[in-house]
């Protein structure tokens, strides 16, 4: 079982207690280069907060851009964050956004991973008879 805050510090919260769960039936090598990819493509939270707050000052919705909402940043690129009210709405919830955004990426990852393991991991041959 690998030790969540040894390969990811930088962890908190209810992220923390969700990547412990992915990491439970790994062992540290595995926990360790998920670690590696998670980490590359994970966002922080306080990244979404300042790039949300950044929305206030005319470049409404950077952070879903950022997040792969592209459409989304469109729309609040050409509507001033929805009139500022989907920008105040985001900023309450920029956590929950990340969050989203990082359950998702652990998931890409955990499957990556599991269609790429027979290369980084080859099975061990078993059989006495070879």
């Amino acid at each position: 079982m690998a030790n969540v805050l040894k390969h990811l510090p930088e962890l908190e919260g209810m992220e923390l207690g969700y990547i412990q769960g992915i990491l439970k039936n790994m062992d540290d090598e595995q926990a360790n280069l998920f670690a590696q990819v998670y980490r590359a493509r994970r966002k922080d939270s306080q990244m979404i907060l300042i790039l949300t707050l950044l929305g206030f000052f005319g470049f409404a919705g950077l952070h879903r851009f950022i997040l792969g909402q592209i459409g989304l940043g469109i729309l609040y690129l050409f509507t001033i964050g929805l009139c500022f009210i989907g920008t105040i709405v985001d900023l309450v919830n920029y956590k929950s956004l990340a969050y989203e955004y990082n359950m998702k990426v652990a998931h890409e990852t955990l499957s990556l991973m599991s269609n790429g393991f027979d290369v980084v991991f080859p099975k061990k041959n078993t059989d006495t008879n070879e």
